[in-house]
């Protein structure tokens, strides 16, 4: 296990100064001056000239790129261009609305994915059947953000069930404002784990130790919970937590579409303003992130199946 840690740790550093440096790459080739941006297009050749110098932009790009390590090294991981404040202080409350969202998301995907996966295997080639593959194929392929704007226009519209958008006030309200970004980001990954699911259970159908527990006289419910669906859900926690680095993606879209005060949408808001410091300080706590739910995945899923052992 020491060696595995140890490994996976050396892995993680290069893979995180690989992602910061190819981030800081493109956001630099990316047109348009973040001092041309804050005062305007109307700005004096000598106006951009002093705050391009106030901001650090007229430094080397190596030396910019040092500094940013250096804002790392002390907790701040720099200054924001826009805001003026430490980029780990503006991040960070959004991180954790992001993170929220996410976790809110997985757990609707579980409720969803759980029993259809399960009803869908146990009457396979059925109706039911038939209609749920079709319509995971459906949920996987449709984009979140047209899938987020059917959501509004159904229930925030037509339906004034729950907010357009916005966070909320109140752990309810909060509830209440991130029902729709959680589903839109639950639907795919609804079908994915419904899809692995359904093709766990027919897997562990036909397996010896399901009949011998039938022969047994044990109720189908029985035979089900503890012989089936708990052997088939090994897999599928698997594919929960590595999916969960793919929702820090699609949050970026989400949460631009229901205006979600979180990481993703600042991202876009980065983006636009050539707000540098910003857009390397999420890009750097998302691929941490990313690494540590691999690793937890990881280290989770020996202790699922003890059949499996970390090399």
């Amino acid at each position: 296990m020491g060696g595995y840690i140890a490994r996976r740790g050396l892995s993680a550093a290069i893979t995180v100064v690989l992602v910061s440096f190819v981030v800081f790459a493109l956001i630099h080739l990316i047109p348009g001056n973040p001092a041309q941006v804050i005062l305007g297009f109307r700005s004096t050749p000598y106006a951009l000239a002093q705050l391009s110098k106030e901001l650090g932009l007229n430094k080397p790009l190596l030396l910019q790129y040092v500094t940013f390590w250096s804002g790392v090294a002390h907790g701040t991981m720099g200054m924001s261009l826009v805001y003026r404040i430490p980029v780990l202080s503006l991040v960070l409350p959004r991180l954790v609305v992001t993170l929220s969202l996410i976790a809110y998301s997985a757990v609707i995907s579980l409720l969803l994915a759980v029993p259809i996966g399960t009803v869908a295997a146990l009457g396979r080639d059925k109706a039911f059947d038939q209609t749920v593959r079709v319509l995971l194929i459906f949920g996987v392929a449709a984009p979140a953000f047209w899938i987020g704007t059917l959501l509004i226009l159904l229930f925030s519209l037509k339906i004034p069930l729950f907010p357009a958008g916005g966070l909320g006030t109140g752990f309810l309200g909060h509830l209440r404002s991130l029902f729709l970004p959680a589903l839109t980001l639950a639907l795919w990954q609804t079908a994915i784990l419904a899809r692995d699911l359904r093709t766990s259970v027919i897997t562990v159908l036909e397996q010896p130790h399901v009949d011998f527990a039938r022969i047994q006289g044990l109720r189908e419910s029985t035979v089900i919970l503890r012989y089936v669906l708990r052997n088939s859900l090994v897999s599928t926690v698997t594919l929960l937590g590595i999916n969960l680095s793919f929702l820090l993606a699609g949050a970026v879209v989400v949460e631009t579409v229901f205006s979600v005060p979180g990481s993703g949408s600042l991202l876009v808001q980065s983006v636009a303003a050539r707000d540098y410091p910003v857009i390397q300080g999420i890009a750097f706590v998302y691929a941490v992130l990313v690494i540590l739910i691999n690793f937890v995945t990881d280290i989770v899923y020996p202790l699922l199946d003890p059949r499996v052992r970390l090399t």
